[in-house]
């Protein structure tokens, strides 16, 4: 899914009030860690990801790989966070703008 530059910003703004839900960690991306991630967006349409400092890969490689594992968008990684997003197809909480 491609967003705007709209849409982002609002995801944005809607992420700087959440607080990480996921460390990735030294082990770095795990099956059961890519796993936990899908089940989240059953609940939730936007994630924080915090990645540690003791992990050795790139944030922007651990998001791509985790939006793409996870069918969801990459909203903005920044420094060592990372916000992915990911509607609910039947009942979205998130409206967009246009």
């Amino acid at each position: 899914m491609e967003l705007t530059s709209k849409q982002r910003a609002h995801l944005k703004s809607l992420a700087n009030g959440i607080d990480p839900i996921f460390q990735v960690g030294k082990s770095s991306l795990t099956p059961e860690f890519t796993e936990s991630i899908a089940d989240a967006f059953n609940t939730r349409e936007l994630l924080k990801i915090a990645v540690l400092k003791n992990c050795a890969d790139d944030p922007r490689m651990i998001a791509e790989a985790v939006a793409e594992r996870t069918h969801s968008t990459v909203v903005q990684v920044i420094g060592k966070k990372i916000i992915l997003y990911k509607p609910d197809k039947k009942n979205p909480k998130i409206v967009l703008p246009k």
